[in-house]
């Protein structure tokens, strides 16, 4: 009764084509293109000044309270819940011990 059953993998039937033939075909090497030394491209360079560090380091201080207050905020709901559960299963217990 709680044996599985393997089940069977039937034979194909039907007409089945074969299998492609694949021509080799014919390899010739030659000489590799000459690799010139290509010029760098002028980039523009980023200045940091002061007011744009600043701006940088406020912005990331406020993404890392703002994550920072919402996995506080999970995690505080996490603990209300599992208090409310236990709660309840104190409830349960003591009214199903009266009867």
């Amino acid at each position: 009764m709680f044996r599985p059953k393997v089940p069977t993998m039937p034979q194909p039937t039907g007409l089945t084509t074969p299998p492609a033939v694949v021509e080799p075909t014919a390899v010739t090497p030659h000489a590799p293109a000459s690799t010139a030394a290509t010029p760098a491209l002028n980039r523009s360079v980023v200045q940091l000044m002061p007011g744009t560090v600043l701006a940088l380091v406020g912005g990331g201080t406020a993404v890392v309270l703002v994550v920072g207050a919402v996995l506080v905020s999970m995690l505080l709901a996490v603990a209300l819940t599992a208090t409310s559960v236990a709660v309840c299963a104190i409830t349960v217990r003591s009214v199903i011990a009266r009867r």
